[in-house]
């Protein structure tokens, strides 16, 4: 039986390095070689430094090995700072796993993701955009309208840790305030504070936090009972804020609403641009960032240039997020198919298309990674489609592209590599990338968002 080598040196290991270029995650890369007290049989191996810049001599920390490359921690600059770095903002960076560019000027950290994106998109599918559009940024620091807090009691030393997990670790770190969390979510020290009052405290597992425009939800996942003196603490808290309160005692159809238990279970954000009004539910997927989606949203609409009557397509579309937007945009004589993997949120989007008198948008549940070619949907021919796929892509659905009829395409991506592949299928298959740039969704993290337009190749019978 093959045992994998340890990953960890058995001492920790201390070299200086002067770091190079940085890599797509914005660590700082280096080679053995370039300082004297280098291992002779090391020359030229790769390490990629947490925390370092390019043009910077820094001391690094190794702890981890493997034999093509080795991963360190900056832990002392030895020369000036590159011109890029800041100060990080938030007293738990480097510790926290989030918001590992906090120490990368913004402008800088978004010439990185569009660096990201270039690369990806050069080596994937050796191809370029005819135009590099001006990315979206944020318009706030505190972006966050979600987060997943995690509790744990360690009861020999009757201590509860409540915050985020460390980087490369399991282990929570006690957080007060997360910069990036919207203001209004407030202070995590007093929801420490309350949960450090429950008898039950040991039986919680995770807080979440997710916010509309108008509403903030507290929802406790817990893996025993709470007694009633606990669950009316929690409400105390939850009124007194004036959030919804909610508990989830094994899987999301558990979820209960304990504030107004009468009341829908749900939250709501508008896109005053389109005159649209969503409802969610506290675990539903939605776009955490409320000043890019938006702009993300606009920004899709009209580099499809709809006009009325058109037929559109949306895969993976969630709660409807870009299908209604599309529906308007397509007036009440277009149609817009919307089509999602969940029967859930499938449900969700039909609920927004009522809330919102939208006749033009229909729902549909398919698994996209199976066959759907034999959908009556997808066989009336479309004008444009949109995918949002997840983090792997959408490779399954550029089989079926051709037969769609689409002659505009935009493509949003949380994956450039992903991108980068599908868009090398769909220019194989006589398609053009127009027009591509990023979108600064998570700002100090390595997270690259981008949008891409694809067009039609017309052939010598369409001219």
């Amino acid at each position: 039986m093959k045992h994998r080598p340890s990953a960890r040196p058995a001492q920790p290991l201390i070299h200086t390095f002067q770091v190079e270029s940085l890599s797509h995650e914005g660590r700082g890369i280096a080679h053995y070689g370039s300082q004297p007290e280098h291992p002779q049989d090391k020359h030229g191996k790769k390490v990629f430094i947490q925390g370092a810049l390019p043009g910077e001599t820094v001391k690094a920390r190794i702890h981890h090995v493997t034999k093509r490359l080795e991963e360190a921690d900056y832990i002392e600059l030895l020369s000036a700072p590159a011109e890029m770095r800041v100060e990080p903002p938030c007293p738990h960076f480097g510790v926290c796993g989030g918001c590992n560019m906090q120490h990368i000027q913004l402008d800088e950290q978004i010439r990185l993701k569009q660096d990201v994106l270039k690369s990806h998109l050069q080596h994937f599918a050796g191809i370029q955009p005819d135009e590099w559009l001006t990315p979206l940024r944020s318009t706030r620091e505190d972006y966050r309208r979600r987060a997943r807090i995690g509790v744990r009691y360690f009861p020999n030393k009757d201590k509860l840790v409540v915050g985020f997990r460390e980087r490369q670790s399991n282990r929570l770190t006690s957080i007060d305030r997360c910069l990036i969390l919207d203001r209004e979510l407030g202070s995590i020290t007093c929801l420490k504070q309350l949960l450090q009052s429950l008898k039950g405290k040991a039986d919680i597992g995770h807080v979440e936090l997710a916010m509309g425009d108008m509403e903030i939800a507290l929802l406790v996942r817990h893996t025993e009972k709470l007694s009633e003196s606990d669950v009316n603490q929690l409400l105390k808290f939850a009124l007194q804020k004036q959030w919804q309160l909610y508990l989830q005692p094994a899987g999301p159809d558990s979820v209960q609403r304990v504030d107004q238990p009468d009341q829908a279970m749900r939250l709501h954000y508008a896109l005053p641009e389109f005159e649209l009004k969503f409802a969610f539910h506290p675990l539903d997927f939605t776009q955490v960032n409320s000043t890019v989606n938006p702009q993300m949203v606009k920004l899709a609409c009209d580099l499809l240039q709809l006009q009325a009557g058109e037929r559109v397509l949306d895969l993976f579309c969630g709660l409807g997020n870009f299908s209604l937007p599309l529906a308007r945009c397509v007036g009440e004589s277009g149609t817009v198919v919307g089509v999602e993997g969940s029967d859930e949120m499938v449900h969700r989007g039909a609920e927004n298309a009522q809330l919102n008198g939208l006749t033009q948008v229909k729902f549909f549940s398919q698994d996209l990674t199976k066959d759907f070619s034999h959908h009556s949907w997808a066989n009336q021919g479309f004008d444009a489609l949109l995918i949002d796929p997840p983090r792997s892509g959408a490779e399954e659905v550029m089989h079926y592209v051709p037969k769609l009829g689409a002659a505009r395409i935009v493509y949003v991506s949380c994956n450039p590599a992903t991108l980068a592949r599908d868009a090398g299928m769909l220019v194989q298959q006589g398609y053009r990338l127009s027009k591509a740039g990023v979108m600064d969704m998570f700002s100090h993290t390595g997270h690259v968002e981008s949008i891409a337009l694809f067009e039609q190749e017309k052939s010598i019978n369409d001219l």
